[in-house]
């Protein structure tokens, strides 16, 4: 018949009784606590990257303040390589002073990438909060999910 349904073990039931609206009344309780979850794990991240921007801060300053005296270290070095040619055509000895600039340059650049990278990369770990969370909030839609057609065992007697 057009205004019934057949459920698991051929029972039939019909589309506007009180079996089938509590189906749809749970899909929609189930719809609303999803998008909660959703809702809530939004904001979640939204908290986490707040705090990773904080936290990357000096790590990205240090970073960038490296990367920038490595691009000025790298016109000294051909400044000095030049003057090193003009040396060797006989010209002024003025070369050795600025390879010697620009090896300090490079190797202050080092050292802060060295300092800066691990503080960057512990800067990330407040996204633990919310990776986890997720698994949790996906267990649990799973869960319910395998579950929903299920009668709750206080009502199974």
């Amino acid at each position: 018949m057009a205004d019934q349904a057949t459920l698991n073990g051929g029972q039939r039931v019909r589309i506007n009784s009180p079996l089938a609206d509590g189906v749809i009344g749970n899909l929609a309780e189930l719809s609303g606590d999803i998008a909660t979850l959703a809702e809530l794990q939004t904001k979640l991240a939204v908290v986490d990257m707040k705090q990773v921007a904080g936290a990357a801060t000096i790590p990205v300053a240090l970073i960038g303040g490296g990367l920038v005296m490595l691009l000025a270290a790298v016109p000294v070095a051909m400044i000095g390589a030049s003057e090193l040619l003009a040396d060797a055509l006989a010209l002024t000895h003025r070369g050795w002073a600025y390879l010697i600039v620009s090896a300090v340059a490079m190797a202050l650049t080092v050292l802060l990438v060295l300092i800066g990278l691990p503080r960057l990369t512990r800067s990330f770990d407040s996204l633990v909060h919310s990776k986890e969370e997720l698994a949790r909030n996906v267990a649990w839609v799973k869960t319910v999910l395998a579950n929903s057609g299920r009668m709750p065992a206080h009502r199974r007697r």
